[in-house]
């Protein structure tokens, strides 16, 4: 059973950063594609960061690009999201999931990982 498990989540001040992990188990084999997205307390859950094609290319919401950066390790099933310049509007559950390559990215992939919290507050 696959399972996805991030960490690095807290509490930070704005302007600060975070680094947050994301670690597969259950499966020997990589997935074609692992993303990061985020749910804000009464909205919906929304796409963040992706990375595919063996974690040569990355896919950014433009709300994130220039201050987030999405990497890992494609044969370990293993990714980052170092996130600096942070804002309270980034305030949210941070999730993992990863799977299959999907023609878009609206809806996420095909397992999920519980979440990590940010909270971006003085």
């Amino acid at each position: 059973q696959v399972q996805l498990v991030e960490s690095g989540g807290g509490l930070v001040q704005p302007g600060g950063s975070l680094r947050l992990s994301c670690a597969a188990s259950g499966t020997s084999s990589s997935f074609e594609a692992m993303a990061w997205y985020r749910q804000a307390p009464g909205k919906e859950r929304d796409f963040v960061a992706a990375l595919f094609s063996e974690g040569r290319v990355t896919n950014y919401d433009g709300s994130v690009k220039g201050r987030f950066t999405i990497s890992g390790d494609y044969t370990k099933n293993i990714i980052y999201l170092e996130m600096n310049k942070l804002e309270s509007d980034d305030t949210a559950v941070y999730y993992c999931t990863a799977g299959r390559l999907p023609p878009g990215w609206d809806y996420g992939l095909d397992y999920w990982g519980d979440g990590t919290l940010v909270t971006v507050s003085a």
